[in-house]
């Protein structure tokens, strides 16, 4: 039976790494019930554990964290175990989807295109934050440097998150592809931090000169952190895009597809539901709108060759 699964998490912006690096992530067990209980919940047919893959964009104990009262959420109402599947990276993440092996996931648009034209992902629902189900790319500079243009960052260090991120790398690529220029031949130098946090306090740190990055992270960053803002500039904000969704295989088990989807979104008006949400920033769960992501289809269209 195919599974469904979990990646770029909205709430992943609440907790933060000092360092740009790609940390290692293991593998995570949500004991959201007694031991003896998973294990015979494991044996059990039709309570298998729900598992659900995160690309941990932050510490994993952080996103064990800031996950855990979802997870638990979603062990009560859809009545099995729960695991949670880390990665440090969003094509872990689907690789997670595409073998079965993952059952829920939080994916990035850019990973969500990735798998829905390979046919291995479906959309399922999407939070809605602030009232809004779309965010932007955000082009950063340091608050004291003379660039006000992303044209002036030619020649410059740069910060990408990962190879599949939207905000974090697609949007700029595209972006580039229209001035008839790559990452490698318009900046000097581009790294990956596999975290918009981290890209965030590489332009506040100096370690690049520029970055892109997700704009929910960036907002909730920055205003939890006043003093990191007072330090960065946005030079670039991009149009909207759909915001990342939750995602499962096309051929899951349509009974666990739609116990899932209806937990989901109910969320909202159940008192565990809302705890879990507040704790990831987000308002609710609502139905996905598909053609919200035709921009990102786009730009991935042109960016890797598809046909």
């Amino acid at each position: 039976m195919r599974r469904l699964l979990s990646v770029c998490g909205w709430g992943l912006w609440l907790l933060l790494l000092a360092a740009c690096r790609r940390p290692d992530y293991p593998y995570v067990r949500l004991n959201v019930e007694a031991e003896s209980a998973v294990v015979a919940a494991e044996r059990a047919p039709g309570r298998l554990p729900l598992r659900v893959a995160i690309a941990a964009v932050i510490s994993p104990q952080a996103t064990f964290d800031t996950y855990s009262p979802l997870l638990d959420y979603l062990a009560r109402h859809v009545d099995r175990p729960v695991e949670l599947l880390q990665r440090p990276t969003y094509a872990e993440i689907n690789e997670l989807l595409r073998t079965g092996l993952a059952d829920v996931g939080f994916v990035c648009g850019g990973a969500f295109v990735e798998g829905e034209r390979e046919g291995y992902m479906e959309l399922l629902v999407v939070p809605e934050i602030n009232g809004l189900t779309t965010y932007r790319a955000l082009i950063i500079v340091s608050a004291d440097s003379p660039y006000r243009r992303f044209e002036d960052l030619r020649g410059r260090r740069f910060a990408f998150t990962d190879p599949l991120s939207n905000s974090g790398r697609l949007y700029v690529q595209y972006r580039l592809a229209q001035m008839g220029k790559t990452p490698d031949s318009f900046f000097r130098e581009s790294i990956y931090t596999y975290s918009h946090d981290n890209s965030i306090r590489a332009v506040a740190q100096g370690i690049v000169e520029g970055a892109t990055v997700d704009s929910l992270v960036f907002d909730a960053l920055v205003r939890s952190e006043p003093d990191l803002g007072a330090r960065l500039r946005v030079i670039e904000r991009s149009r909207p895009f759909g915001i990342p969704p939750v995602v499962v295989h096309p051929d899951l088990d349509p009974a666990l597809k739609a116990a899932v989807r209806q937990a989901l979104l109910t969320m909202h008006q159940d008192p565990q539901g809302q705890q879990a949400l507040a704790v990831l920033h987000v308002d609710r769960f609502v139905p996905p709108d598909p053609a919200a992501y035709a921009d990102i289809r786009e730009m991935a269209a042109q960016i890797r060759g598809w046909k």
